[in-house]
């Protein structure tokens, strides 16, 4: 892979891991437009890398909650933090599910399927557009709302249908605050990320001998500063009320990715 391919995908991966645009939706429609040799062909192990990189990035943002939720955990208690993390592995459930038992269908699911990319970013554009209009709260996410986000990660891992924006949408329709809906979207993210990649190792399908370092370690570098950079901005993004821009965005290339369909 060459050093500009390891770069781009790098700051693709730590952008769309958090803006809400759909990551797996753009990488289609690329393909599409651009033809499949267009476009560099991820290895097993550069995804694993990169995914880690947009896991560190998470970790480094939300240091000091994530300190304060192992801290309060660690009292043995049912404290505020010990019930958050139980809500975080709650959310993480569905996914799970969807990922051990349907893992061949949804991959079945990505291959040029333009049209199903096209409407999926439209119902992101309009869960994004519903959620910018939600009025402030303080309330905190509940047991019963982190399954219900978690249906809509499993439900994101269609293509064209943002991860973030599904769950922060979600989140704040359900009435919780915006600051804390970003917060829970990303930190429930980590686990399963972390989960992805020791599934990867274990399985034995990784293949280090095929790895290039110089572009492994180039691709997790442009990652995480990229992650670091897209995860602050959106929590900022969210408390102001600035999901319609996303919205818009997602409308008009769902629109579009639907046109080029139908006449090709």
């Amino acid at each position: 892979m060459e050093i500009i391919d390891a770069i781009i995908l790098g700051i693709i991966q730590g952008l769309t891991e958090f803006l809400p645009v759909s990551s797996s939706g753009h990488l289609e429609l690329g393909k599409a437009i651009l033809g499949d040799n267009s476009i560099p062909e991820e290895s097993l192990l550069f995804t694993v890398v990169l995914h880690f990189a947009t896991a560190l990035s998470t970790i480094v943002v939300f240091r000091k909650d994530i300190l304060m939720l192992i801290k309060g955990a660690l009292k043995f208690t049912w404290n505020e933090d010990l019930q958050f993390i139980t809500k975080i592995a709650l959310s993480m459930t569905p996914a799970v599910i969807v990922g051990l038992f349907f893992e061949k269908q949804l991959e079945a699911l990505f291959g040029g399927n333009i049209l199903l990319v096209g409407f999926m970013l439209i119902i992101t554009a309009f869960l994004l557009f519903m959620a910018d209009k939600a009025k402030d709260t303080t309330k905190k996410v509940s047991f019963k709302n982190a399954f219900i986000i978690g249906v809509s990660q499993a439900i994101a891992m269609l293509p064209g249908i943002s991860r973030s924006g599904a769950t922060i949408s979600t989140s704040v329709l359900l009435g919780n605050d915006k600051t804390k809906a970003a917060r829970f979207s990303f930190l429930m993210v980590v686990p399963l990320i972390f989960g992805k990649i020791a599934k990867d190792i274990i399985s034995g399908d990784l293949n280090y001998n095929t790895g290039n370092f110089k572009a492994l370690s180039i691709g997790f570098v442009a990652a995480f500063i990229a992650g670091l950079f897209a995860c602050t901005w959106m929590i900022a993004l969210v408390k102001k009320s600035k999901l319609r821009y996303f919205a818009i965005y997602c409308l008009i290339v769902g629109t579009i990715a639907i046109t080029f369909s139908l006449l090709n």
